[in-house]
């Protein structure tokens, strides 16, 4: 995943980023697409690079992108490398249990 690199920062400032976003926001209604509630964050399914962020067919692809909730967004890039699958966790005690979410 690429970082707020110079380069970075040019995609998201550029016109043609804030065409392409605005347009697939609108074309999923707004909605997370994961799980309905209000979207925040247009995630790339193919994370941007330094090798693919100047390749438009990775970074203005409707075919590569979803719009996500902040916390369908978190899942996506940080239980990945949690300790626990989504939907366990630990009791005070330690104990590996079920969550309920």
């Amino acid at each position: 995943m690429l970082k707020h690199t110079t380069e970075a920062k040019k995609l998201y400032k550029s016109a043609a980023w804030r065409k392409c976003r605005a347009s697939y926001i609108a074309s999923v209604h707004g909605l997370c697409e994961r799980c309905d509630e209000p979207g925040y964050i247009v995630h790339h399914k193919t994370y941007i690079n330094s090798e693919n962020i100047n390749d438009p067919t990775v970074t203005l692809n409707h075919r590569n992108l979803e719009y996500l909730c902040q916390p369908c967004h978190n899942k996506e890039h940080h239980e990945k490398h949690s300790p626990v699958r989504y939907g366990m966790g630990f009791d005070r005690e330690g104990n590996l249990i079920e969550v309920r979410r």
